[in-house]
């Protein structure tokens, strides 16, 4: 797949980095079977709070049921298209399997239509099949990947993202995180084979405002620029500092560099921190 750079026929094309979708997908319209409709909530959590601003409006979009679990064993698949997914980054594949079932799972990067692919404990290491991370070899490249034994995929999910297995030990599996944090997982815990679909997607640029709407994503506004009834940095006549010894969210809570992760029982998985990239 490549990224096309459109001509500046238009202000708002000038620099709009757009993706060439025609050539990996081959479908247009989703499975009727396996879509359904989606309840906006435009930032809001189940009280009606607003928990993440400067969201609204947007397209309407229709839900694909992705099958993160994938437990149809033994089962072989065929891949009968590679479809757009308006509410995740990768793309998602259109199995149909041997029984006449059919799911949509997360596409891997090099799966094409036509490809076959299994579900099992152990089964051959090729881009799409799904085994447990015991029986995948070392410095294997993996997505898709449960955090506890049969609730389904939960980490590196997004387009282009990939980890990497470094080996298993005393009922766990080492993996490399894409930010570099090295944990461990069960090793009877599921995970793809390959990365995810759509690598290019870093490299798209919104080029105008209306396409950043039309994703649901309104105008954001300086916490200085507000009133201080509605933010922690607001007041003051002209271009005053915010006033106070760090920053602060809407909300009032320290933010910039402030740890919110509170002690975890995960925190004993985790054998190696993220650290800062260096550019």
């Amino acid at each position: 797949m490549s990224i096309k750079l459109l001509k500046p026929r238009t202000p708002g094309q000038r620099g709009m980095k757009v993706n060439i979708y025609r050539e990996v997908l081959t479908s247009k319209k989703p499975v009727k079977s396996l879509i359904r409709g989606t309840k906006r909530n435009s930032g809001r959590n189940s009280r009606g709070v607003i928990t993440i601003q400067h969201r609204g409006g947007g397209a309407k979009q229709r839900m694909r049921q992705v099958d993160f679990k994938q437990r149809k064993f033994g089962i072989p698949g065929i891949v009968r298209a590679i479809e757009y997914d308006p509410k995740r980054t990768a793309f998602l594949a259109h199995i149909v399997f041997s029984d006449g079932e059919q799911s949509y799972i997360l596409a891997t990067e090099g799966l094409k239509v036509n490809d076959k692919v299994i579900y099992g404990p152990s089964t051959k290491i090729k881009p799409g099949n799904r085994l447990m991370l015991k029986n995948i070899p070392a410095s294997v490249t993996i997505h898709n990947i449960e955090l506890t034994p049969g609730k389904g995929g939960q980490i590196v999910r997004s387009a282009g993202s990939s980890a990497t297995l470094m080996g298993v030990d005393e009922g766990y599996a080492l993996i490399k995180m894409p930010s570099g944090e090295v944990r461990k997982v069960p090793e009877e815990a599921y995970a793809s084979i390959g990365s995810v679909s759509n690598p290019e997607h870093m490299n798209i640029k919104i080029g105008k405002a209306g396409r950043t709407r039309r994703m649901g994503r309104r105008p954001r506004v300086r916490g200085k620029a507000k009133n201080p009834v509605d933010h922690p940095h607001g007041g003051g006549e002209g271009g005053s500092p915010i006033g106070l010894k760090h920053p602060k969210t809407p909300t009032g809570k320290p933010t910039r560099g402030y740890k919110t992760r509170k002690r975890k029982l995960s925190n004993r998985l985790i054998v190696k921190r993220r650290g800062k990239k260096r550019r």
